[in-house]
């Protein structure tokens, strides 16, 4: 199964942090924000990283080459953030088969192998890790709500009213339906082609598309206090198993 990543973000709010490189390469306890995401995804099988780059991409390429722990390397340019659904099409030409989809912003110290073993179970079109956020900072998410089997029955992207405090992370698993689905999504409110808007085609299609809650935690780097609360708990783990 190969692994996307999408790493394109300017990362304005990590500033200035982010002023002479991209979020990407932002360090968390010693290593860049998308060294932590490839290594996960190389623990869960990746056999090759499809990484999406745009904000001074020629840094990323540069400081990892065409390789990642003898996993190749593949980049696709998107050159405007338009949107994670957008993001998403500039990789389809790469992808003929389930893949993994990580978010190149987020750490995470969780259970994504359950997400990953779903899909191959051949149960389900598509698959993520959700979690359950107080539901007065749920409208900052793509909301999920479910059925009693756990089967995602709408997403809605950053509702004003939650109809759910579950929430989307940033890890899925997709088969290659999401890229036709992507293509039809149209530009949100906030200008933006939605992975959320994409999801709730699939699922308006007759598509199956499973829940897995969140064991463990992952940090959104989004702000520099998210930078150091990662970084807290990473070495914080270490210390522990030492």
């Amino acid at each position: 199964m190969k692994a996307v990543v999408l790493a394109a973000g300017e990362g304005t709010r990590l500033r200035p942090l982010t002023e002479d490189k991209p979020k990407g390469l932002v360090e968390v306890a010693d290593k860049p924000i998308l060294t932590h995401c490839f290594e996960q995804v190389a623990d869960l099988g990746a056999e090759e990283l499809v990484v999406v780059v745009g904000y001074k991409k020629e840094k990323i390429i540069e400081y990892y080459g065409d390789e990642f722990e003898d996993i190749p390397i593949t980049y696709a340019h998107q050159r405007e953030q338009n949107g994670l659904a957008h993001a998403l099409l500039t990789v389809e030409e790469h992808i003929d088969d389930d893949f993994m989809l990580m978010l190149g912003d987020n750490i995470f110290r969780a259970n994504l192998e359950d997400v990953v073993r779903r899909q191959r179970e051949d149960r389900a079109d598509a698959a993520f890790l959700v979690e359950e956020v107080p539901y007065e900072e749920a409208g900052r998410y793509g909301v999920c709500v479910t059925n009693d089997y756990g089967e995602i029955q709408e997403v809605v992207e950053k509702p004003d009213e939650p109809p759910s405090n579950l929430v989307m992370t940033g890890f899925y698993t997709f088969t290659p339906a999401i890229f036709p689905a992507a293509e039809l999504v149209q530009p949100s409110n906030r200008g933006e082609y939605e992975i959320s808007e994409a999801i709730d085609l699939l699922i308006r299609s007759g598509r199956t598309i499973d829940a897995i809650r969140i064991e463990g935690w992952r940090k959104d780097i989004g702000y520099p206090e998210d930078r150091e609360e990662a970084e807290e708990r990473l070495l914080e783990e270490t210390s522990t198993a030492d």
